[in-house]
């Protein structure tokens, strides 16, 4: 695994993460960290550049070229080995897993061997200090990017990855993460764990906004992003990708919650 130093940042830093090819929700997240006046070297993406969305290699063309701090998701880590599965950490033969295979077949299809290289190039993680405080970034857990770490998953699942990263990196004040596409902040064991969700797809709470976050003087806030999601939505249906994300973009629910915690669950019994 590979880090990359930062080194010590002021002013705010815009935090986003899980573009999912989505063209729209990327351009209007670089165009919010002009709105906040904050310039391209502290906006920070925590992976997934490719996904459920139509415009995949768009997508990471924009991101490329706006030349933030980036990292690499599952996504980018598969697409870049030429690997036939998006490494998600999805339950074999669930809903998210069989809908996974028409989405990634096309972004596999779309991406040229450039971004691959240039995917497989991308850090693990990125450490930076801030206003006196260490911060380490990764995508999902340390040893394994395709954790799902939600705001309820059990407090040791957090614990057993701060001391991971401790163990390789000393000690940190927070930890910025992605991966699981819902916005939360909470402290444990002495450090802020940080996630501003995903700005590709709705955090399946029933609106089509979806969120980043900024860090500013040891404080986290949640943004909601609104952008063109019908533009989105079509590109997804003219790429044929209308099994069911493509709906989410509008209702901001997921078409399974097969991976979400019981307590994240609209219904009890789904999945």
């Amino acid at each position: 695994m590979r880090q990359v130093n930062l080194g010590d940042i002021q002013g705010p830093i815009l935090i986003f993460g899980g573009a999912y090819s989505n063209l729209q929700a990327t351009q209007a997240v670089i165009d919010s960290a002009q709105t906040h006046g904050i310039p391209v070297e502290r906006c920070i993406f925590t992976g997934d550049s490719i996904a459920y969305c139509g415009n995949p290699s768009e997508t990471l063309n924009l991101l490329r070229d706006f030349g933030c701090p980036m990292i690499k998701g599952n996504c980018e880590i598969e697409l870049a080995a030429g690997s036939d599965t998006c490494g998600c950490g999805f339950e074999a033969g669930s809903t998210c897993d069989l809908l996974s295979l028409g989405w990634y077949a096309f972004a596999s299809q779309e991406v040229s061997t450039d971004q691959r290289q240039f995917m497989g190039a991308l850090p693990d993680h990125l450490i930076f200090t801030h206003y006196g405080n260490r911060y380490f970034v990764l995508h999902g857990g340390f040893s394994h990017v395709s954790q799902f770490l939600f705001p309820t998953t059990p407090n040791q699942d957090f614990i057993n990855v701060i001391r991971e990263i401790e163990s390789d990196f000393r000690v940190f004040d927070g930890v910025i993460a992605g991966h699981s596409g819902i916005p939360f902040q909470k402290s444990i064991a002495g450090v802020t764990w940080f996630n501003s969700g995903a700005i590709g797809m709705p955090a399946h709470n029933g609106t089509s906004t979806t969120s980043y976050g900024i860090l500013d003087a040891g404080s986290f806030t949640i943004h909601d992003l609104s952008y063109d999601h019908q533009t989105a939505q079509s590109a997804m249906i003219n790429a044929g990708l209308d099994q069911g994300y493509h709906t989410a973009l509008e209702t901001g629910y997921w078409p399974s919650e097969e991976v979400l915690p019981m307590d994240l669950r609209r219904f009890a019994d789904n999945g």
